[in-house]
């Protein structure tokens, strides 16, 4: 069971870890404003998100109480990703008038 865990936790650092750099890559493309800013912010809960990981996965050692709240913690900047990028997508789908 703990190398199911172990893999399920490796292949979404591997996954978030493509989306930040892809994040980061299209940052440059993207022109300034509040889509850029959001943009910004996506990337950077994304980090939070691979450094949560990391710290459940590479601390296993961590009392009961301490992985709760990472574990909190990454739910909350998962459920502000989400909400981020559904505002974004919304701005862009009204500006394109659609």
């Amino acid at each position: 069971m703990e190398s199911l865990i172990f893999f399920l936790f490796g292949a979404a650092i591997c996954i978030l870890v493509y989306a930040f750099l892809r994040a980061f890559s299209l940052n440059k493309k993207i022109p300034g404003g509040i889509v850029k800013k959001t943009w910004r912010l996506l990337y950077y809960l994304i980090g939070l998100l691979v450094a949560g990981y990391l710290a459940i996965l590479l601390f296993p050692s961590l009392p009961d109480m301490s992985r709760q709240v990472i574990l909190g913690i990454i739910l909350l900047a998962v459920a502000v990703f989400i909400v981020k990028v559904i505002n974004l997508l919304y701005r862009i789908i009204v500006d394109l008038g659609l």
